[in-house]
């Protein structure tokens, strides 16, 4: 069974810090995608930032360039979002997402999810 579990989200002032952490079971991903996206109260869920397993490569929505990296420990199965000069419309439930065939923006076409963790940027 597979399974992706989010951690780490919390309350944190404007220009503060967290990190994310995604436990990923039940298969090996060394060959998956694995992205982060959000979603905030009344809207859709939009994507953050992915990166290809087993070469490290990374890419961002362009609102958290340069403020969030994602970086994968292969040890631990997990899969991490450092947000870094966090923004009061950062607030939002994060998700992470796997899929083996597929690396793009589009959430529906993800076959694995986790959870969601609630993260909230106070001003």
């Amino acid at each position: 069974q597979v399974q992706l579990v989010e951690s780490g989200g919390g309350l944190v002032q404007t220009g503060g810090s967290l990190r994310l952490s995604c436990v990923v079971s039940g298969r090996t991903f060394s060959s998956y995608t694995m992205a982060w996206f959000r979603q905030a109260p009344g809207k859709e869920r939009e994507f953050v930032g992915a990166i290809s397993w087993s070469i490290g490569t990374t890419y961002y929505t362009n609102s958290v360039k340069g403020r969030f990296s994602i970086s994968r420990d292969n040890a631990k199965n997990t899969v991490y979002l450092q947000m870094n000069s966090l923004k009061p419309e950062d607030t939002a439930v994060y998700y992470c997402a796997a899929d083996r065939f597929y690396s793009g923006r589009v959430n529906s076409e993800y076959d694995y999810w986790g959870q969601g963790t609630q993260v909230t940027v106070s001003s």
